[in-house]
Parts: C-alpha cells; structure tokens; sequence
C-alpha cells in the first residue's frame, strides 16, 4: 500500500518530464477565472488548517502543531496575494511582488514545516511554543509588508520584472525548499511508522506535493498545462490534509502529530472542579428544557471568568466543569489563577441565583500537584485530558465546600500570596482518600508576595 502511494505520489514528477520534454504536448491555456478560482480555494483550505491547527496548539500547548499551523500560514497568506494578481480582480496588470508571491510563500512554509520536525520535551517545548508564538508574529509583518512592497511597487519588488518563472536568488531558493520539504516528508514518514494514523501521513504525502509543486514552479512556462500543474498541485496538498482532519475524531483530530510530552507526560497543575450543588432535586423537579436553560445560563457566566485567568476547560460533566492551569507549562502563577478563577465564577453565577432563588448553587475545590496529561482513547474516539489525584482531590474538595464558596488544598494555599485571606475548614476525610487532606475556604486573595497566609 505505501508503494503504491509512493507511485501515485511520483505521477506529478513524471507528468511534468513528459510536458517538459515535449513542448508540443505543453499546450498554453490562459483563463484568469479559473487561475483565480483554483490560487483562491488553495489559499483558502490552507488558511482553515492554519486556523485548526493553531487553535488546537494553543489549546494543547503543542510546538509542534504550532509550528505546522505556520507552515500553513504562510502560503495561505501569499497564495491570497497571487490570486488576487489575477488581472481583472484587484490590479489591471501584472504584478512582480504579487505574482512571485506563491513561490516565497511556499519556500517560508518549506522553512517551518522542517522546523516542526523536530522533537522537544519538558521546558525545551516551553520554549518552542514561546518561539512559534514570536514566529507568527514575525510571519504575519512579513506578509504585511511584501503586501506593501508589491502594492507600492519598490525595490525589489518594482516593475521592471514580472515573470513568475524564478531565476538567480529566487532559483536557489526553490530548490532549497524542495530539500526542505522532502526532509519533513521523510521525518513526519517516520511519525506515521510510530503511530500509525492518518495524519502523519497525510502531512507527508502534502510536503512531497509542496515540493512538486516548487520543482513546477521553477521550471514551467506561464499558462501552460506544465504551470497549470503545480496550481493543482497546491490544491491537492491542502486538500489532503484537510480531508485527512475531517476523517479525525473531531476533539483531537490532530492528536497524531502531537509531541511525545503533549501524548503522554507528567506536568504539575491546578486543577478547578466546579459542580452544582442540588443538581438533582432541581433536575426532578423541573422539565428538561428548563434543566438545560439553567445549565446554559450558568455555564455561560462560569467560563469567561475561569479562561480569562488563563484556565482551559477539560471538559464539561452534566453540571460540573473542570479546569486546568498550567497545562501548556507557562504558567507558574497557576495556583494563583486557578482560586483567582474560582472567585471569580463565584461571583458571577452569584449574581444569576440572586435572580434565580430556586436555583442550585455552585460549589468550587482548587487542587495543586503534579499530574498525567495525555491522550486517551482510540482513533474513534479520542480525548486529551488530566489524571491523577489531584483530580480526584479537586473534586472532593469541592463537595466539601459551602455554597458559594471555593475550597483549596494544602498544597494550592502554599502557593497563594501571603494575605490570602482564608478560613480552615480542617483536615478532611475525603472519599477515596487514605489520608486526610488540608482544606481552606478562600475569601479572599492579596496581590502580596507569597508567604504565610492569614
């Protein structure tokens, strides 16, 4: 089977040979509407994988995918520049920044797709992210500015040159990223010899077309069948990649390129455990859409206040909902954000059980130590979550807390600013727990340097 892919994957190479070899056959098409059409839907699918990987990277504090997010970025954003080179739609002639768009777009994915190949762990993949982060934004001034360059028409950019065929400097560069691409094709192989799945392989199969496609560029004359080749070539490859997403588990579709500390690894955390107490009387009483109104109206209040405090909802139970802190590793505040979160939702879902009296309260337990973080699951059906006891603390502390109030660990207090104004509500006998556990009720957190606690 992957001889075989291989083969298909090497048609294009050998299509172009052939029309390259015999001109006769390498008839000339010129149809703007279609070259606008076709630049436009490749920059559009690219810039959709741009968007789901980055999100799911942010999500998941993955380098990796961060990286794989730019290397769609970038030729999203030249390929919308080299459609709209198209003449008729945006300029009344050629263009030179515009037209070679498509080449520099691909060459920078080239660059970032080989960088995502790379393996880091613990605060190195810390790091990564923090550089894709800083990446991203270096990406976007650079699109931003040979979008000015080429309006402008300035060195080197100016109108003396309007050939999309590439010679000297821009020559060396496409066979620079046709090396790159190959080399990403080979490691994300490797990926896919690991773990199996879709992914993997659908990212390798799209870097071998990528550097097709550059190969195409530089060589095929302008309207041609050879030139119209690598546009479809474009195409193909973002399109291979979002058909492989589509095919994924929704949740994690690409869990499959994740880094090995993103899969399975340990991380210490916060972790937020909010449930409604009296959930079940109120739902026996009720009807279910008015169940439902309830749940919507309380979450809709309780998630803006714990994602602003930089918490990432796990996941929603019925009417409980677990946050975490920390999960990406930047946030070594994270016990302090985590109650800082838990306060605020007590204050806003306070203010809808003023108007509502007969509504069940949340309760909230804060938990702070170190954790599994990973995917679990299979490929049907996966999921990325936490495990361990400080989930199961988090949890039980909040079945200890009064209504309206948020209950912390020991080990969250210890990491609380000194002034942290508090109540001991003693050492608990949780379920499930062989030893009792310290519990505080927080009512309210200092800005003061960390220290012994009121």
């Amino acid at each position: 089977m992957l001889l075989l892919g291989a083969a298909a994957l090497a048609l294009p190479l050998v299509g172009l040979a052939v029309l390259l070899l015999r001109p006769q056959l390498d008839v000339t098409w010129q149809h703007h509407p279609a070259h606008f059409w076709i630049v436009l839907a490749a920059a559009v699918l690219s810039a959709a994988l741009a968007y789901g990987t980055g999100t799911t990277a942010a999500r998941r504090g993955d380098a990796r995918v961060m990286l794989v997010s730019l290397a769609f970025l970038a030729p999203a954003a030249f390929l919308a520049l080299h459609a709209l080179a198209t003449p008729g739609v945006l300029l009344a002639g050629p263009n030179t920044g515009f037209n070679v768009s498509t080449p520099v777009g691909i060459a920078l994915g080239a660059v970032l797709a080989a960088l995502s190949t790379r393996d880091t762990d613990g605060q190195r993949a810390v790091a990564a992210l923090r550089q894709a982060t800083w990446l991203r934004g270096g990406l976007l001034a650079v699109i931003g500015g040979w979008a000015a360059l080429s309006l402008l028409q300035l060195p080197p950019l100016g109108p003396e040159a309007d050939s999309e065929r590439l010679t000297g400097p821009l020559a060396v560069v496409a066979v620079a990223a046709t090396v790159l691409y190959g080399w990403s094709a080979a490691s994300y192989l490797r990926l896919w010899r690991r773990r199996r799945g879709l992914m993997p392989l659908a990212m390798a199969a799209a870097f071998v077309l990528l550097g097709e496609a550059m190969v195409a560029v530089s060589l095929a004359p302008n309207w041609h069948l050879s030139w119209w080749e690598w546009h479809l070539l474009l195409l193909a490859a973002f399109g291979l990649v979002a058909w492989g997403a589509h095919r994924q588990w929704h949740e994690e579709r690409f869990a499959d390129l994740y880094l090995e500390g993103t899969v399975s690894g340990n991380r210490e955390m916060s972790i937020l455990f909010a449930d409604l107490a009296g959930f079940t009387p109120f739902s026996e009483r009720h009807r279910p859409a008015e169940v439902r109104r309830m749940l919507n109206t309380y979450f809709d209040a309780a998630i803006p206040p714990v994602t602003r405090h930089g918490g990432v909802v796990d996941r929603i139970i019925g009417d409980a909902l677990l946050v975490t802190f920390n999960g990406r590793g930047d946030q070594p505040d994270h016990a302090l954000r985590a109650t800082r979160a838990g306060l605020a939702l007590q204050q806003e879902t306070g203010r809808i059980a003023q108007q509502h009296v007969d509504w069940p309260r949340f309760r909230v337990g804060v938990s702070t130590g170190e954790v599994a973080v990973g995917v679990l699951g299979a490929t049907g059906g996966r999921t990325h979550t936490v495990i361990g006891d400080v989930v199961n603390t988090a949890s039980r502390l909040e079945g200890q807390a009064p209504v309206g109030g948020v209950a912390v660990s020991g080990d969250t207090l210890a990491r609380l600013p000194a002034g942290t104004v508090t109540e001991p509500l003693g050492e608990l006998a949780l379920k499930g727990k062989a030893e009792p556990v310290s519990a505080h009720l927080v009512r309210r957190v200092t800005d003061l340097p960390t220290g012994p606690h009121s």
